[in-house]
């Protein structure tokens, strides 16, 4: 018999997980070119070329013992280092290697950070949309999460929200920058906000309150849009980055936690951040990746490709009727649903094999989201079958 926190992890398996495996069904049925699968957001452009050949030579010039073998539970201090050095010039900071912990991607930073930080009871705020995986990152250790409701018109964070939600059992306060499902970049206005709020609630309560910067989309922006680094804005700062997305390398769970070096109790939160990868399973970040990652910091993907697919979904969309917030970064749309009851109208959508998520997996309902890191032609070939959903609810075109 499976415990009982799993019992409900398992009876609310991820929406998007769902949809994925229902565009597989229906690619089976109906052919995959006819099955417009906007679910998961799975980078589609293709890694660097620099990737390729940097694991060849890794693989041929250096030995086993050196890729294969364990290493510290923070990661390799030289690859640490080069991190450390590559953020320091393009952030203008001043971090060393004991500032970074490597992770198994975005996702394995979160918890390792979580468990050093929250006990049983503490609260862990978020902004509503939000990655609906954090609500069971938190329950994971055994804390609570409080959600601050969306303001709809730009779903930038809502401060005096902020300020009522704040309570002696707060801990941290997570924030995703560009947004996943909305696009949304928080602008150095509302870091400061929000970094205001934060100082002075810790003064008045006593208390620690970390804030988490989760950025695996952070490289992923459009029309020089500049997305702030907060370690220069708030004391008790982290950022949670992955390589995911920057180098299409999502299978591979490769990323980092940075610390602030100012932040309360540095050294004690940093040993803790290092037993944690151990304890929790992931023992340390993929050896292999750690080493191409070190000679691949300069690389990137052409996120031209998702502008492109970017602006023909979202200029489709708006024409039919939809109303959206234009994303300025990640891949991914969130338009209002006609209907308030966001399922059905994913639901429905799939009667023309369009594949949607609904905001209410994030926390928002009444919205959905749509991935469009697929490739040109496929959203090409969806606008008919938009056009046939917008029909059905009676939808003005513009």
């Amino acid at each position: 018999m499976i415990s009982n926190k799993m019992k409900d992890l398992v009876a609310n398996n991820s929406i998007i997980r769902v949809m994925f495996e229902e565009g597989k069904r229906l690619s089976d049925i109906y052919g995959k070119e006819n099955v417009f699968d906007y679910s998961l957001g799975n980078s589609s452009i293709e890694p660097p070329e620099n990737i390729k050949n940097t694991i060849s030579e890794i693989l041929n010039e250096e030995s086993a013992s050196l890729i294969h073998g364990y290493m510290s539970n923070s990661g390799y201090e030289d690859v640490r280092d080069k991190i450390a050095q590559f953020i320091n010039k393009k952030h203008n900071v001043n971090i060393s290697y004991n500032n970074i912990v490597m992770t198994c991607g975005a996702a394995g930073g979160l918890n390792i950070l979580l468990k050093t930080l929250i006990n049983p009871e503490d609260e862990v705020i978020v902004f509503a949309p939000f990655f609906g995986e954090y609500r069971n990152y938190v329950n994971n250790f055994d804390g609570k999460i409080v959600v601050i409701p969306a303001d709809i018109n730009t779903f930038e964070p809502n401060m005096e929200a902020l300020k009522n939600k704040i309570s002696s059992k707060t801990k941290a306060v997570i924030i995703n920058s560009p947004n996943n499902p909305t696009g949304v970049v928080y602008s150095e206005k509302v870091i400061k906000d929000l970094s205001k709020v934060l100082s002075d609630k810790e003064k008045e309560l006593g208390i620690s309150i970390y804030l988490i910067s989760d950025e695996p989309y952070r490289e992923i922006v459009y029309d020089k849009v500049k997305i702030p680094y907060i370690l220069k804005y708030y004391k008790n700062s982290f950022i949670g980055y992955s390589y995911s997305k920057s180098l299409s390398l999502p299978g591979e769970r490769i990323g980092y936690i940075v610390a602030n070096t100012d932040m309360d109790c540095f050294e004690e939160v940093m040993a803790s951040l290092n037993v944690a990868n151990r304890i929790l399973g992931f023992v340390n970040a993929p050896s292999l990746f750690q080493r191409v990652i070190a000679n691949c910091l300069e690389d990137e993907v052409d996120i031209s490709v998702y502008q492109r697919n970017r602006d023909a979904l979202y200029n489709h969309l708006i024409n039919l009727g939809f109303s959206c917030v234009k994303p300025q970064g990640a891949f991914y749309l969130f338009p209002r649903t006609p209907i308030e009851d966001d399922k059905k109208f994913c639901e429905d959508a799939k009667q023309f094999n369009l594949l949607l998520v609904p905001g209410s997996a994030f926390g928002c309902p009444g919205h959905v989201r749509l991935a469009y890191c697929i490739s040109y032609d496929s959203i090409q070939n969806s606008f008919k079958a938009f056009e046939k959903l917008a029909r059905l609810y009676n939808m003005k075109q513009v």
